[in-house]
């Protein structure tokens, strides 16, 4: 009753980094704490071994890239795969063009997937993180889809 009052949010403790409106971002980004991003981004998302690291994609974000984050909420679009050890939550503007691996998934009506909802019950493994590659925006070959229209659509929600 008078005790400290616990406040649930969204975020982790620790830093938040924003991408802005109107801002590209080319090239990975590795983070611990919590991410927004309202702009760009044309790389790969990876939270750092080991945080409790959370990212959401805001109405008009983009990524062209793959996620790797524990925690994720989606409002914008993806355009690669998005893997999740604990918790994604798709809204309702959310495009995802690429299969979404996860542990527990939250979707709103309006979210679309253009691609697989892949269950895992193991913690999706996190690539290294904590280092950016000496290349400034170089990819992984094996982690790009050349042509996003190719792939099968096997969940698509329409309202």
């Amino acid at each position: 009753m008078f005790g400290k009052k616990e406040t649930s949010t969204s975020f982790s403790a620790g830093s938040t980094t924003l991408v802005s409106k109107n801002t590209e971002i080319v090239g990975d980004i590795n983070f611990s704490g919590n991410l927004m991003v309202e702009g760009a981004v044309k790389g790969n998302i990876c939270a750092v071994d080991g945080a409790d690291a959370h990212a959401r994609i805001l109405d008009n974000g983009l990524v062209q890239g793959e996620i790797r984050v524990p925690t994720v909420v989606i409002n914008g679009t993806i355009n690669g795969d998005v893997y999740s050890s604990k918790h994604v939550e798709l809204a309702a503007k959310a495009i995802v063009n690429g299969n979404v691996h996860y542990e527990l998934i939250e979707m709103v009506k309006g979210a679309q997937v253009n691609g697989n909802l892949v269950y895992s019950a193991k913690p999706v493994p996190q690539k290294s993180g904590g280092s950016l590659d000496s290349k400034q925006g170089s990819f992984d070959s094996k982690l790009i889809r050349a042509d996003v229209k190719t792939m099968s659509s096997s969940v698509v929600n329409k309202a």
